[in-house]
């Protein structure tokens, strides 16, 4: 928070940010153990290879995960993404900024509501996220425990219309 009390929550694209600081934030083993679809070890071509994935989805949709920043500092990535019909909310924080997720999630779920192209969001969590009390705080739901890619996760959704 600033000196007023406001939320220096930024977004914006992954193309914008040093793939050199997206390398190390996702070589930490405190935030791929949380990433059970993360089964290779990242490097330059890695990180530009998902850059490049992540900028064809604003493309596509129009809409895909930005960059996040607090305080002009790169602190995660995170956003919607188009899967199938529905719109995924994923968030991937470094591990230093960890407890910026329900600050970070309500802002961006304010975006959704205001899309009317998002009539609700979904998330999927990896079975080793044990504090779930922050997606019933912002309303969302379980669905169901879903295979993804050969990972399982926990489905919540959220209505945002």
């Amino acid at each position: 928070m600033d000196e007023f009390g406001r939320c220096n929550i930024t977004f914006a694209r992954l193309s914008d940010i040093s793939p050199d600081e997206i390398l190390v934030h996702m070589s930490d083993p405190r935030v791929t153990k949380h990433m059970p679809l993360l089964t290779t070890k990242w490097d330059h071509h890695i990180v530009a290879e998902f850059v490049a994935a992540k900028e064809a989805c604003w493309r596509r949709d129009g809409l895909g995960h930005w960059a996040i920043l607090w305080s002009d500092e790169y602190v995660g990535w995170g956003g919607f993404q188009r899967e199938g019909d529905e719109w995924d909310f994923g968030l991937v924080l470094t591990s230093d900024s960890f407890g910026l997720g329900a600050r970070i999630a309500k802002k961006a779920i304010k975006f959704a509501v205001t899309d009317e192209r998002i009539p609700h969001v979904t998330f999927l969590l990896p079975l080793s996220r044990k504090y779930l009390g922050g997606l019933s705080r912002l309303g969302a739901w379980f669905v169901e425990e879903i295979e993804y890619d050969g990972a399982q996760f926990l489905k919540y959704r959220l209505d945002t219309e």
